[in-house]
């Protein structure tokens, strides 16, 4: 199981790795071989169910770049001068693939109904009417569609771990 995850997903890993340590390779190594021991150690995690393989190990690799930062900026034989460096900037574009994954996995896991009137009003950008038109539907039961989704929506992000 370890190696297909590694083959499956250690490229596109290392890379965000590498972008999370602003380019230190040894680091970014150490920072895939720690998310993937975290796999192996948690293979509950890793269960489709529970949603995106990919978001989970990015999500890993970046909250363990943050808790070395945080390790290294508290030790005193580690600090030069008073100022400490800034946390890792997070790439925004890596940021956003996380963050998509996860809400295509959310969507994925609502009914039909609920999925179409989000990706209608939300995504799609049109009006209550609008969508009522392309759904075929009454302009009231988008809109309570809508609420229902957005509950929806909201407890399977919780159900995978996501908090508001």
């Amino acid at each position: 199981m370890l190696r297909a995850l590694h083959d499956e997903h250690a490229d596109a890993l290392f890379a965000h790795s590498l972008r999370l340590v602003n380019g230190d390779r040894q680091r970014a190594e150490d920072l895939v071989q720690e998310t993937l021991l975290r796999a192996w150690r948690h293979p509950e995690a890793l269960d489709p169910a529970r949603g995106s393989v990919r978001a989970w190990l990015f999500t890993t690799a970046r909250n363990l770049a943050i808790d070395a930062w945080r390790r290294r900026s508290t030790r005193v034989g580690e600090v030069i001068t008073d100022d400490l460096p800034e946390p890792p900037q997070l790439s925004d574009e890596a940021d956003r693939a996380v963050e998509a994954w996860m809400v295509a996995e959310a969507l994925a896991r609502l009914s039909p109904t609920h999925r179409e009137v989000l990706v209608e009003c939300f995504y799609q950008g049109r009006s209550v009417a609008e969508a009522a038109s392309r759904l075929g539907v009454p302009p009231g039961t988008v809109k309570s569609r809508t609420h229902y989704a957005l509950r929806s929506l909201r407890l399977v992000l919780a159900e995978m771990g996501v908090t508001q």
